[in-house]
C-alpha cells in the first residue's frame, strides 16, 4: 500500500488550520495574561519623604507618590523641595512624561512645594486641587494642564477618586483606589483626622479598607490615644497599613508592633505593589 503523506492534499490545509490556531491561541492567552496582569496591579511609589528606604535618595519634611494603574499614571502630593523631588524622580529611574493627573492633598508646601518644578519638567495632563486653594495659586497651576478644582468626592480616573474636601480648619482631600482586595486610601497630613478620613472613604464607597497609607498626623498624641486609633484601625476592618511623613515615630513603632506582617514601613524609594 502507497503511503500518503500529512502534506499531501486536505491533510496540508488541515495542518496549516491547526498549526494556525495553535499559534493564535498561544499568541492571544500571553496577550492576555499580560493585559490582566496589567490591570489588576497597583504600583505606589514614595518620591519624597522624610523617612529613607532607599539609600542614595534625599530626604526632606514632606510627602510625594507615584501611583500607576492601569496604565495611567498619578501624581499625589510633591514634597516641599522640587530639586529634591526631581532628583529623587531621576534616582529612580522614573520617567513620568506627562502624568495624566496630579493631585495636591492640602495647601502646606511641604505637599505643594515640588508642584511647580515637577510640571515644568514633567508636565501634567489634569490638575486636582482643593477648591479652597488660594486663586493666585491655582490660576497659576491652571497654566500647565487642565485645572479641576475638588469640592465634593469625585472621580479622578478608573478605580481612581478624591474623597473631595474633609475638615473645617486644615481642608484636605485623600485619594482612594478601587481594587479587588478593598479599597487603598492615601493620605497627605490627615489633617481631619485620620479616624474620621477612612470613616468617610468607607462611607463614600461603601467598601473594605484594605490598606492606607501616608501621614497620619499623629505626632504628639499619647499612647493611649495610639492605641484607641488603632483600635479604631481594627474595628474598621483595616486590613494593612503603611503610616509615614507626620504619623511620628512613636505612632508609626505601635501601627508596626499592632499590625505586625501587615504593617508596611515607609520611606522615600519604597515601592508597594498591588497585586489582585
Amino acid at each position: 500500500m502507497k503511503r500518503g503523506s500529512v502534506f499531501n492534499g486536505g491533510s496540508l490545509w488541515t495542518l496549516i488550520f491547526v498549526c494556525t490556531a495553535v499559534l493564535l491561541l498561544g499568541w492571544g492567552s500571553d496577550r492576555l495574561s499580560s493585559s490582566l496582569k496589567e490591570a489588576s496591579e497597583v504600583n505606589i511609589i514614595t518620591v519624597y519623604d522624610n523617612y529613607l528606604w532607599t539609600e542614595g535618595l534625599t530626604t526632606n519634611w514632606g510627602f510625594g507618590a507615584l501611583i500607576e494603574i492601569n496604565g495611567t499614571t498619578i501624581l499625589f502630593d510633591t514634597g516641599g523641595n522640587g530639586s529634591i523631588l526631581l532628583d529623587n524622580i531621576d534616582k529612580l529611574g522614573l520617567k513620568p512624561q506627562g502624568v495624566d493627573a496630579v493631585a495636591l492633598s492640602h495647601y502646606h508646601g511641604d505637599h505643594t512645594g515640588g508642584l511647580f518644578s515637577f510640571l515644568e519638567k514633567w508636565g501634567a495632563k489634569k490638575l486636582y486641587l482643593p477648591r479652597s486653594f488660594p486663586a493666585a495659586f491655582k490660576e497659576k497651576a491652571g497654566k500647565y494642564g487642565e485645572l479641576v478644582e475638588v469640592g465634593d468626592y469625585a472621580k479622578i480616573c478608573d478605580r481612581v477618586y478624591t474623597t473631595g474636601e474633609l475638615g473645617t480648619s486644615i481642608i484636605e482631600q485623600s485619594l482612594i483606589i478601587e481594587t479587588s482586595k478593598g479599597i487603598i486610601l492615601i493620605t497627605g497630613c490627615a489633617h481631619p483626622g485620620i479616624v474620621d478620613i477612612i470613616k468617610r472613604a468607607k462611607e463614600l464607597t461603601r467598601q473594605e479598607v484594605y490598606l492606607v497609607l501616608g501621614g497620619f498626623h499623629l505626632g504628639g498624641k499619647s499612647a493611649q490615644q495610639l492605641e484607641n486609633i488603632i483600635s479604631a484601625f481594627r474595628s474598621m476592618g483595616v486590613k494593612m497599613v503603611s503610616p509615614t511623613h507626620c504619623t511620628g515615630d512613636q505612632a508609626i513603632e505601635k501601627f508596626s508592633q499592632a499590625y505586625g506582617e501587615n504593617f508596611i514601613r515607609n520611606g522615600v524609594g519604597k515601592k508597594i505593589v498591588i497585586t489582585e
